[in-house]
């Protein structure tokens, strides 16, 4: 293989070694008053963030392919945004987006925030941030179903799980043009693993302090 690819296949290795211990964490039942339109009403802050998120590196991203993947992106978690909120009404959740107060950035988002190279943005972003939200949204599929709620298991299997697929992809498509230099898959490497690491310390803290498991990715 090449060097790239060499890369690569170690990134997936070190990314599974996370995301199983992530998954197991995530597949953990959820307190008693945790439901799934509580879980819905939370993944409405993460696709908000996931939207600002790709939208903020957009302007100072100077590869226009990249710029063109977070456009893609951008505009797909804000659907999702959209596709949440009509599915939370249905269940009986009133929610409206210009009333909508998503509460200071979660210490993910501020990390993301600061990263500046665009091989970082896109290891941590499209290629490892979706990863994880894959994991997570099996596990909210599961969680639906055995809820009986068909209807969101649906949307998130049938509609936001494309996406979020289509996103690592495309992440990997582009790290296999960026990361060509040992400097830039060391840069690569390191964002991917604090994406992680900050995850799986964020979802402990839900789990202990507000008894979440099972929520959905973004």
């Amino acid at each position: 293989m090449s060097d790239v690819q060499t890369f690569l296949a170690e990134l997936d290795v070190e990314n599974a070694r996370a995301l199983e211990r992530i998954g197991a964490a995530a597949a953990r039942e959820p307190a008693g008053d945790v439901t799934v339109p509580r879980l819905l009403t939370l993944a409405l802050k993460n696709e908000l963030e996931a939207t600002e998120c790709a939208a903020m590196w957009l302007p100072t991203t100077r590869e226009v392919d990249v710029k063109l993947a977070l456009a893609r992106q951008a505009g797909d978690e804000a659907k999702h945004f959209r596709l949440i909120e009509k599915r939370l009404g249905e269940l009986g959740v009133a929610t409206d987006a210009a009333r909508f107060e998503p509460g200071p950035r979660s210490p993910l988002l501020q990390w993301l925030a600061t990263l500046e190279t665009t091989v970082e943005r896109v290891a941590a972003g499209q290629f490892t941030r979706e990863a994880l939200a894959v994991v997570r949204n099996d596990e909210f599929i599961r969680f639906c179903e055995s809820r009986g709620d068909a209807a969101t298991a649906a949307l998130y299997r049938d509609v936001i799980q494309p996406d979020e697929r289509h996103h690592h992809e495309l992440g990997r498509s582009l790290l296999a043009r960026l990361a060509t230099t040992e400097v830039a898959r060391e840069e690569a490497r390191a964002a991917a693993r604090k994406t992680l690491e900050l995850a799986e310390e964020l979802q402990e803290i839900a789990r202990l302090k507000m008894g979440v498991s099972r929520a959905p990715g973004c």
